[in-house]
């Protein structure tokens, strides 16, 4: 029944419906949203500027940002690059399709994908260089670095392209899963030589740039349960880096850390996200899918806090940054959390739509964008 349910609803409907599916198996209560207790903040998220796409919703569209710029896309096919310190446009263009993903850019080369599987790509004035049709859908960010635009599409496939000419460098394919969840799978690019990802089934890799060979893959948790929707267990957030220690999660496995090199893992625990992690020195953080947001510690995995002030806000993907923790919600504030003790210490409102993506440090300024559409630039002060 989820197979064909799949077939007709949008993608980021895909997993609400999942999630639903499996709370209400159990009973039938409403999930409510924590009510939002009052925050002196210890610092002010001030506003540098601010800049407003067309919406997002209902998918999930990122940023991305390269040298000077910042690229924005939306859903109606609008892609546009701003100043990164003032937010001015410097240009815009309209692709010919409706959009299923955000951009990815190098800076030199910029990159969408429409949702009939074409990928266009724009140099650094905005102008049209290459189009060309993958056949399959694309839900995930395309990655653009070290002159190779990696695609990875819905059929499992991770397709290599040349940024300058779009012809096809390589292709790697994986396994078909006979259930998986039907969202992007973030993929993490370390130094422009290799990027990491999870894969469905509970697993992720490491995948060369140049060539798209995959150099290890390790699982981090295994399915259990006895339907297909109990048996969902994919790694579908980007996995996080801090130094030499990797980590990632599952939706209903574990979360765990490892090596880098070999991705050994050094710890895992039973968990549940799909919003992912983020990384201090000495913590990794992530809020499971009531939104009960935990730090643990990266050497060995042991819980140092735990807050349920968001639980069910619905909240999106973490951004470690300093000393702070921050993460949106889907009535689009931005909370800050103390990384040593997971005090509440600042609080903005964004929009009122949805934050799903990370916001992103750059700067000096904190990035963060909105499923409505709005884009704005803060300063911690």
């Amino acid at each position: 029944m989820m197979k064909a349910i799949t077939k007709f609803l949008p993608s980021a409907l895909i997993l609400a419906l999942a999630i639903s599916l499996v709370a209400c198996s159990g009973n039938n209560r409403v999930r409510k949203p924590a009510e939002l207790t009052e925050v002196k903040n210890q610092f002010e998220l001030t506003p540098v500027w601010t800049a407003k796409v067309s919406s997002s919703d209902p998918f999930n569209f990122h940023l991305a940002v390269a040298g000077d710029g910042v690229y924005a896309a939306s859903h109606n096919g609008d892609l546009t690059k701003l100043d990164v310190m003032t937010g001015k446009k410097v240009w815009s263009t309209d692709v010919p399709e409706k959009l299923s993903v955000g951009p990815g850019s190098d800076g030199s080369t910029t990159v969408v994908v429409s949702g009939k599987g074409t990928v266009y790509a724009f140099d650094d004035t905005g102008k049209r260089i290459w189009d060309v049709n993958i056949g399959s859908e694309v839900l995930t960010e395309p990655v653009v670095a070290a002159g190779v635009v990696v695609i990875r599409a819905l059929d499992n496939r991770f397709i290599g392209l040349d940024a300058k000419t779009g012809v096809r460098k390589w292709i790697y394919q994986r396994q078909q899963s006979s259930l998986s969840l039907r969202v992007g799978y973030g993929m993490l690019v370390i130094n422009d030589q290799v990027i990491v990802t999870g894969f469905a089934g509970g697993r992720f890799g490491m995948i060369a740039l140049a060539n798209g060979g995959l150099i290890w893959e390790t699982p981090i948790s295994f399915p259990k349960g006895f339907s297909e929707i109990e048996r969902l267990n994919d790694v579908t957030a980007k996995p996080s880096m801090e130094g030499d220690v990797l980590c990632a999660v599952s939706y209903q496995g574990r979360i765990g850390c490892g090596q880098a090199r070999g991705g050994n893992l050094l710890w895992f625990k039973d968990y549940s996200s799909f919003t992912g992690t983020a990384q201090s020195p000495d913590m990794v953080f992530s809020a499971n899918e009531k939104s009960i947001v935990t730090a643990f510690a990266s050497k060995d995995g042991s819980q140092i806090w735990e807050s349920t002030k968001l639980q069910n806000r619905d909240v999106g993907e973490p951004l470690a940054i300093g000393r702070v923790l921050l993460m949106g919600d889907a009535q689009g504030y931005i909370h800050a959390f103390d990384q040593s003790n997971g005090e509440m210490v600042a609080r903005v409102r964004h929009d009122s739509s949805p934050i799903t993506a990370a916001p992103i440090a750059v700067g000096g300024l904190i990035l963060v964008t909105s499923q409505g559409g709005k884009i704005a630039a803060y300063s911690p002060k």
